[in-house]
């Protein structure tokens, strides 16, 4: 849609404890006509920004933290179980849990970046999962899936967001968690999810579709980083 207001501002919220990005005087609404609400003035100024700096057409593409912000108030709020039992079948098949058969390269990389996120998880959370070689599925301990799952609920609405939109990039539970919990940054986050793929690459080289994609998913993991950076502040 082109831009349809001229002036960006903020002010504290009527109805709530935050702050909300005002557009012409008129008060940001979420794309399910919720008026979006920002816990953080750091957060509420950094989407501030992003809409000040849309020119001629408005591209919510390139707004990542109101998207963020948006999916918090509008999905995330609404369906905490449902987001939670979606992030818990990642749980059940984490990317980190199956390590390659050969080479032994591969492997050895594997160990070393995926294995300290484990043993982090399991000192963080009391979750031990199993690894194995190879891709066929193998059950996890429900004891470690109830523990992860109890981590999961504790967050509140705007970093089970940035948790949900991480895993889904990472293709990992553990890697979300690590990144929603300050134990990675987003730049390393990507490394460790990717790294199966940067070794093919290494091998054989990428094509403009696998890098157009891997572009996209750093971009996602870069916008969880500095969305729950932001929310504290």
């Amino acid at each position: 849609m082109k831009r349809f207001y001229q002036q960006v501002a903020i002010l504290p919220a009527e109805s709530d404890a935050g702050y909300v990005v005002m557009l012409d005087g008129k008060a940001l609404s979420t794309p399910g006509k919720t008026q979006l609400v920002l816990a953080s003035a750091g957060l509420a100024a950094a989407i501030a920004e992003e809409w000040a700096a849309q020119e001629g057409e408005v591209r919510p593409a390139s707004m990542p933290l109101t998207r963020l912000a948006a999916t918090a108030t509008d999905r995330v709020a609404a369906a905490r179980a449902a987001v939670i039992d979606e992030l818990m079948r990642f749980a059940a098949t984490d990317l980190l849990c199956y390590r390659a058969e050969e080479p032994d390269a591969l492997r050895a990389r594997q160990a070393a970046l995926w294995q300290p996120l484990l043993d982090w998880s399991s000192a963080r959370f009391g979750a031990e999962l199993r690894t194995v070689a190879g891709l066929m599925p193998q059950p996890q301990p429900e004891a470690a899936l109830a523990a992860l799952r109890a981590g999961v609920e504790a967050l509140d609405d705007l970093a089970l967001t940035g948790l949900m939109v991480a895993t889904a990039a990472a293709g990992s539970l553990v890697v979300g968690l690590a990144l929603t919990e300050g134990r990675i940054s987003g730049e390393e986050a990507f490394a460790v999810s990717q790294l199966d793929e940067s070794y093919q690459i290494e091998q054989w080289g990428e094509d403009a579709e696998a890098a157009a994609r891997r572009a996209a998913l750093k971009e996602d993991l870069l916008a969880v980083e500095r969305f729950l950076a932001l929310r504290a502040r």
